[in-house]
């Protein structure tokens, strides 16, 4: 296969034998049908990231005027392995943007956040956290507190924009006691550039660190890079591309590593930014960015009484 294009985005041509996709990925890759056309072949779709509990999926490449169904005479392939990590790293590593379709991404960022994301237990609960605060939507959608003014409707104080760099180690079974619940959003200056930096760790089983694809609403963004291990916020911006980068909605995090992103807060609204395993959203690995809200015109009368509008409570 030669990937061509990813989330709408020319890519450079790269031929592979295996594409992983994640959650919310999307691509499009040219086939060449230059084989024996006298049989059919296997197209075999596996599970990474986890131990897979399900057989390998099947598809029959079909050659004309062959039966679809005629069994190819080979076995199928068996596909990457579920952890391979090093594989699957690689592959991201390995795109750039087509030549004469690059959007250059600014040099520099006006703000960094740089999301740790750990698992929890809050009040006896498996949680995922960003920075110790697990996101929980209020009742009221933000985007109708935000333009009523309701400033009762979800906590006011800003989330952090990192952790303790200094003494947290992502290899360790850590018990992160402080974690709690929140529906704090983080306030972007409109039109700015932001950076944020994805850091992986283990979760609440010891020596494992899962795959997270994580996407964000309303825009597209740069991806600067990938590492292993900690990110270091005094050097490893240094190991940015800024020349071809590609653009995406979605990327992966890998298991113990770092995901660099880039975008222009230009778009009016309230977005979501969170990893697309629908679980793992659902148990609070997610943030809520806000950005140009004066910009957006008065709201449709069919959604300004979601929650609480005016400071009255309706259903």
């Amino acid at each position: 296969m030669t990937v061509v294009e990813a989330d709408g985005n020319y890519v450079e041509p790269f031929a592979i034998r295996n594409l992983y996709i994640y959650s919310g990925e999307t691509y499009s890759v040219l086939v060449k049908a230059d084989q024996d056309s006298s049989r059919n072949y296997w197209a075999t779709i596996n599970v990474v990231a986890r131990n897979p509990a399900t057989p390998t999926g099947l598809a029959i490449f079909n050659y004309y005027p062959n039966h679809p169904q005629k069994q190819p005479p080979t076995a199928p392939a068996t596909g990457p392995l579920w952890n391979d990590t090093a594989s699957r790293l690689a592959q991201s590593l390995a795109f750039r943007a087509r030549q004469g379709f690059i959007s250059t991404p600014p040099v520099t960022s006006d703000r960094v956040i740089v999301l740790l994301n750990t698992q929890n237990k809050i009040d006896g609960h498996f949680k995922w956290s960003l920075n110790n605060l697990s996101l929980i939507l209020p009742q009221t959608p933000y985007l109708v507190a935000l333009k009523e003014n309701l400033t009762g409707a979800f906590a006011q104080d800003p989330p952090p924009d990192g952790y303790d760099f200094a003494n947290y180690d992502i290899y360790s079974l850590a018990e992160n006691v402080n974690a709690t619940s929140s529906n704090r959003i983080y306030r972007l200056r409109f039109n700015s550039t932001v950076d944020v930096i994805l850091q992986n760790a283990n979760s609440m089983t010891v020596k494992n660190s899962e795959t997270h694809p994580w996407h964000l609403h309303g825009h597209d963004f740069w991806v600067l890079g990938y590492g292993k291990g900690k990110y270091n916020i005094s050097c490893d911006w240094r190991k940015y591309n800024l020349v071809n980068p590609i653009m995406k909605n979605t990327a992966p995090l890998h298991p113990y590593g770092w995901t660099a992103l880039r975008f222009r807060a230009d778009n009016p609204g309230v977005w979501a930014f969170h990893c697309h395993v629908e679980s793992h959203f659902y148990m609070g690995m997610g943030v809520v960015f806000e950005e140009g809200i004066e910009k957006v015109g008065e709201l449709p009368s069919s959604i300004r009484g979601c929650g609480e509008s005016e400071g009255h409570h309706r259903p």
